[in-house]
């Protein structure tokens, strides 16, 4: 048993090392910019995933509209995650248009759809994120395992590459997500703030 939890924690560790690179990291820099022009322009965030995917499109939601690390003024992020809308459509038209009616209902000019798979492969996302770009929202992909059939589809994505098994994936996916909440309240709270006293300092 200890071999098999070292094991797993060299795993977890080589996950978090994704993020560690020249594409990873202009990746978060170029999330966290559109993200923060969309609030400032008065936009919002629609966000949406499968399974494990979901939780963390909940958990991306409820950290911006809610609070992350200090208090500041909510922003407006929805996890694609009612259950009742979910069970309708895919009880009256099927499970792929769940988030494709959620982008319909939900979705204006200049909001952002994050997209959040593990295999790039779920049809209902890329359902989801063909109506977003008919309706004229930005889309953003996290991806793993190649990218799949949603690779190259999206204004902006990331392959977390090397993972066997989506739950180190979504390990990569959701440090970066953190670190992408982390940037976009920097920016549109503190940034002013810090260049301020920069600027009283010299």
């Amino acid at each position: 048993m200890e071999e098999k939890v070292s094991i797993a924690i060299l795993e977890a560790m080589q996950a978090i090392q994704a993020l560690d690179t020249p594409v990873a990291k202009n990746f978060i820099i170029k999330a966290a910019e559109r993200i923060s022009a969309a609030f400032q322009r008065g936009n919002k965030l629609l966000i949406a995933g499968n399974g494990g995917s979901l939780c963390d499109a909940m958990h991306f939601a409820e950290e911006l509209s809610g609070y992350f690390r200090k208090k500041r003024a909510a922003l407006p992020a929805i996890a694609l995650a009612d259950v009742g809308h979910m069970s309708c459509v895919a009880n009256d038209v099927g499970y792929d248009f769940v988030f494709e009616r959620s982008v319909s209902a939900f979705g204006k000019k200049g909001d952002i759809l994050v997209s959040l798979t593990t295999s790039g492969n779920s049809t209902n996302l890329y359902y989801a994120l063909l109506k977003a770009k008919e309706s004229g929202l930005e889309t953003i992909s996290f991806l793993g395992k190649g990218g799949g059939k949603i690779k190259g589809f999206s204004d902006l994505e990331w392959i977390v590459d090397g993972g066997a098994y989506s739950d180190r994936i979504q390990e990569a996916h959701m440090a970066a997500i953190h670190i992408i909440i982390e940037m976009v309240e920097y920016q549109l709270f503190y940034a002013a703030n810090a260049l301020s006293c920069e600027r009283n300092e010299t």
